[in-house]
């Protein structure tokens, strides 16, 4: 399967690179680069203080992957699965171990909601 094609006249392309850059900004510039301490405290509420740098690591690189991905365009749907599990699994986690860290909790599934479906909107549009 081809990469999706970088057609800059595409409301397609335009929602794709926007979605990669959620996740290159969330994985690189806030976790990898601790732009966000606060990322580095919410995974140590549910890992421990002791492992938190290794596994904000591992999100980090997780997340930039799936940004790389995503820009990228091949197996789009795969993709937007594996970000839907992601995403579920990170916000359940923070809500049930670091709620209290979170800037906004609902506003935080809304967006994660609307990224998804955007996300899918592409993968499936790119699909057919």
């Amino acid at each position: 399967m081809t990469p999706a094609a970088f057609d800059f006249a595409s409301p397609l392309t335009w929602l794709r690179c926007g979605i990669a850059l959620v996740w290159l900004v969330f994985g690189g510039l806030f976790k990898a680069l601790g732009a966000l301490p606060r990322h580095r405290r919410i995974i140590a509420r549910v890992v421990g203080e002791a492992r938190a740098g290794p596994v904000l690591w591992l999100v980090a690189t997780g997340e930039v992957s799936l940004g790389l991905w995503m820009l990228v365009g091949r197996q789009l749907v795969p993709c937007v699965a594996l970000q839907s599990v992601a995403l579920v699994a990170m916000n359940a986690l923070e809500l049930r171990f670091a709620r209290d860290l979170l800037l906004a909790p609902r506003a935080m599934l809304v967006a994660n909601v609307t990224l998804l479906a955007a996300a899918w909107y592409v993968a499936l549009a790119g699909s057919s």
